[in-house]
């Protein structure tokens, strides 16, 4: 099991609801946590509102990181390594999605998209794993999707990217796990967090121009609560809502079926966006 008490946590995306909410459960478990995120003001703004209700654990620091670059990764890397704390648990959780037909999102967009989705988990894993691996311990987190099992219309940049990351995490998890270094994916359906007003683009786009409806999205309290179970057990996969559980059983034994079913999504949404 992976002991939370006292641990060193690193967290990206800090600012984002799944980050806050890691951050609270984690504080109330007594780790010491290590905060990154691309808005310094907000971040401390959003842990200091976290701290006015949590007395445990411990913030020790607060980076300011752009990992979209292969530069921010190693600078935050860099940034860690001179508090001279060794690394517990890297979460990886910072992430950013666009809805949109393939063609129809501006190539820049989903290429920054990869970056900070796929290549920024892989760079900091690779960094903080050669730690890990000398120490004879660690765990890294990656926070995938459900996306990254079952890729709906509109969102291929961002189920590429979860896909993507959930076979790193196997793949990792198979080169490390000799070596007393855990990992675990997590593979969320879509929850009440900034995320769902993510920007859309083209044909597609139009059908979600309110946002995804809230009421089929899950609490993340909830989520990162189920999450962090995972993290303690030590799971490689981790489904943490009943959304994701479901998906995931259907896509393995009936897929055919889970294919009818998103149809019927899109089509909904089409009449509901000629209304």
């Amino acid at each position: 099991m992976t002991q939370l008490n006292e641990a060193v946590v690193l967290i990206t995306g800090a600012s984002g609801g799944f980050g806050q909410e890691l951050t609270r459960q984690l504080l109330m478990a007594g780790s010491r946590l290590i905060l990154t995120d691309l808005d310094e003001a907000v971040l401390r703004q959003r842990v200091a509102a976290i701290q006015s209700i949590v007395s445990t654990g411990e913030v020790l620091a607060c980076f300011v990181v752009d990992l979209a670059t292969r530069k921010g990764c190693e600078t935050l890397y860099s940034q860690v390594k001179k508090l001279n704390i060794p690394i517990d648990i890297l979460i990886n959780n910072a992430g950013i999605a666009y809805f949109g037909r393939m063609d129809e999102v501006p190539s820049e967009k989903w290429e920054l998209l990869m970056q900070v989705n796929l290549l920024a988990p892989m760079r900091l894993s690779a960094l903080f794993a050669a730690d890990m691996i000398a120490r004879q311990k660690g765990h890294i987190v990656n926070i995938s999707s459900l996306a990254g099992w079952s890729a709906p219309a509109g969102l291929v940049h961002y189920a590429t990217s979860k896909f993507g990351l959930r076979g790193f995490s196997e793949g990792l998890f198979n080169e490390v796990k000799d070596h007393q270094v855990k990992v675990t994916a997590v593979y969320p359906f879509f929850s009440r967090t900034p995320i769902l007003q993510s920007e859309t683009y083209g044909t597609l786009g139009k059908l979600i121009e309110e946002g995804f409806p809230e009421s089929l999205a899950t609490d993340p309290a909830k989520v990162m609560r189920a999450t962090i179970q995972g993290i303690v057990h030590d799971k490689l996969h981790v489904f943490p809502d009943a959304t994701a559980k479901s998906v995931h059983l259907l896509k393995r034994y009936s897929p055919l079926l889970l294919d009818w079913i998103s149809d019927a999504f899109i089509r909904r949404l089409k009449v509901g966006q000629r209304k």
